[in-house]
């Protein structure tokens, strides 16, 4: 799951290159916030405003300089500024979405819950199902990533009901099956990884096909299916041998030996996390190292 920091990231990038690409000094503002140099985000960012105090673009700018340098305060403050000097609802969309990001780096949970939803009730109010939906994202996943997991469940449905297309229904199954994953219900979540499993190998990347291969093996195992756990990680291993993902080669390995292991072959299942921590070391991957090590123990 990843997505929380990441997506935001993305997300505010996007934004701010599509909406604002006509004002150079509103671009030049964002990329030293997305170079993380905030102290010349924040200097171009006072030049605008003292030529005109209620530049917007140079509010949210300014606002997002500050929450990521850690003023939450102060970037509030400015964000509540940003939203006084707006009449566009869509402005309205985002500024609470950023202003959410913020609370959430700030580990101020009911704030960023409310910032979410602020923004899930203008795009819903302006038929924008599409930014409802990332809004009801951003929601569960502030809940899933503070542990609230059963709270995480209804934004996230909610979120899959506004997808428009299989690649929105893949990411969104996903999100359910994982949460379920945390909540110990292990039929639900092999239920919905099957449903994300299918639509990432219809319109998923590369990426998205193998992980959530990986994914759907794990959860046969931990329903006790594990012909079927075995089956799916064979099919991805060799699928990933010849597309050279070496990645989630490693990953499937390893994911392969916890079934060997639970079939009893002890052999087959150091074989395997040898073979996963190869690659991991071949490729320089020390995280994937870790992440190998914290899972065979």
């Amino acid at each position: 799951m990843k997505r929380l920091i990441i997506f935001a990231v993305l997300f505010n990038t996007l934004f701010i290159n599509t909406i604002y690409a006509d004002e150079v000094t509103a671009l030049q503002c964002n990329d030293a916030v997305n170079k993380k140099d905030f102290s010349n985000a924040l200097l171009i960012a006072n030049q605008l405003l003292k030529a005109k105090s209620k530049d917007k673009d140079a509010l949210i700018c300014q606002a997002r300089a500050l929450s990521l340098s850690g003023d939450l305060a102060l970037a509030v403050k400015t964000f509540d500024e940003a939203k006084k000097n707006t009449k566009e609802p869509f402005d309205q969309i985002i500024i609470h979405i950023l202003e959410g990001n913020a609370y959430v780096l700030a580990q101020k949970t009911d704030e960023a819950i409310t910032a979410y939803q602020a923004s899930v009730d203008f795009a819903i109010e302006q038929n924008n199902t599409n930014y409802a939906r990332i809004g009801f994202n951003f929601i569960g996943d502030t809940y899933y990533k503070t542990g609230q997991f059963q709270k995480a469940l209804q934004p996230y449905l909610k979120a899959y009901s506004l997808t428009a297309n299989d690649n929105e229904r893949g990411e969104s199954y996903e999100n359910v099956a994982i949460t379920h994953f945390r909540l110990g219900d292990y039929d639900k979540a092999l239920s919905y990884q099957i449903k994300a499993f299918n639509m990432h190998d219809k319109a998923g990347t590369l990426d998205q096909f193998a992980n959530s291969s990986i994914t759907l093996g794990n959860y046969y195992r931990l329903n006790k299916n594990l012909a079927a756990a075995e089956n799916t990680l064979n099919k991805i291993i060799k699928f990933t041998q010849e597309q050279g993902g070496a990645y989630f080669e490693a990953k499937a390995s390893y994911t392969l030996a916890l079934v060997k292991r639970e079939q009893g072959d002890l052999e087959k299942a150091k074989a395997l996390i040898e073979k996963a921590k190869k690659i991991a070391t071949e490729s320089g991957d020390k995280a994937l190292t870790e992440e190998i090590t914290i899972a065979v123990q």
